[in-house]
């Protein structure tokens, strides 16, 4: 009986003791942070964070003011391109306009990211050295997202071709007419309803059909034992008569060249003239119609044999 007395007392002991070590840890941990909370100087912090608000509020108030003087200017710019009525189509007034739009956007947002980034501590050079990295993996990444930016860029800058402009691609072999024109591809159409979306760094040669006149070059077969001076007399008069009618899309001629040779004992009476772009498919199927018209009238005879060039 007074050893299980003893081993009882025993234990009691022990664990007040461990409630009494526990509790002074305990103690020491909530002195320890009352010590480091008394230590902190709120005064200090305090104004630490209302200097830094109203840093962030007189950038956000600075930026926006910034924003709006340059959409503004941009927009005005914009405007007075249109009114002017200059060379550059609406088409590429509206590319470049957006172009700068964004440019000047993205300019902004990266000098406000880094005003705030400053105002709040960050550190911007380490920042900037690991972009600088990543930036050179993402330029060699789109190194042909780039080529197009900037070739599509010139492009519209140099007015190199324009919506509706017939062209011709002489490094790719497309032709066709120009749907839209941006920064990173053209869209092309061509004769037969294709419609080519090309990169703009695959285009090196631009060959545009529509910034000049167009030459037109009309044979009419003849026979020249019926008389050549007769049919070149009609074909005079009909050129007179239809160069009056199109005056305003005949630029120059036309002119009677003369008689051709076609080879092979085929020979035709060749009219020449230059005309608007775009009109010369419709003035020669006209002035040709007119020809055998007038002839076949006066009874001349119109060769319809193939002609083998061989």
């Amino acid at each position: 009986m007074f050893l299980l007395q003893q081993s009882t007392s025993s234990i009691e002991s022990t664990v007040d003791s461990s409630s009494v070590t526990l509790t002074e840890e305990t103690v020491k941990k909530v002195s320890a942070l009352q010590r480091y909370w008394q230590s902190i100087n709120w005064d200090q912090i305090t104004a630490v964070l209302i200097e830094k608000t109203i840093y962030l509020l007189f950038l956000i108030l600075l930026f926006v003011l910034i924003n709006k003087i340059g959409k503004v200017l941009i927009n005005h710019l914009y405007k007075n391109q249109i009114s002017k009525k200059q060379s550059l189509s609406n088409s590429r007034v509206n590319t470049l306009h957006l172009l700068t739009s964004n440019a000047f956007q993205y300019t902004l947002f990266f000098f406000f990211l880094y005003s705030v980034l400053s105002v709040l501590g960050v550190p911007i050079g380490s920042l900037l050295a690991g972009a600088g990295i990543a930036g050179v993996a993402i330029g060699l990444g789109a190194q042909g997202f780039m080529n197009d930016i900037i070739t599509g860029f010139f492009i519209i800058l140099e007015q190199q071709m324009d919506v509706g402009d017939y062209i011709r691609l002489l490094s790719l072999d497309i032709e066709g007419t120009v749907t839209s024109i941006g920064l990173r591809t053209t869209q092309l159409k061509s004769l037969d309803g294709t419609v080519h979306f090309i990169p703009n760094r695959n285009i090196t040669t631009i060959s545009n059909l529509s910034r000049s006149n167009i030459q037109v070059v009309i044979d009419i077969r003849i026979v020249p034992e019926e008389g050549i001076e007769k049919i070149q007399e009609l074909i005079s008069g009909v050129n007179e008569r239809l160069a009056e009618k199109h005056d305003e899309d005949i630029q120059n001629g036309p002119t009677l060249f003369g008689m051709v040779d076609l080879g092979n004992g085929n020979f035709a009476i060749r009219t020449t003239m230059y005309v608007l772009n775009g009109k010369q498919s419709g003035i020669r199927e006209e002035f040709l119609a007119q020809y055998v018209s007038a002839l076949s009238t006066e009874g001349f005879t119109i060769p319809n044999t193939p002609i083998n060039m061989q």
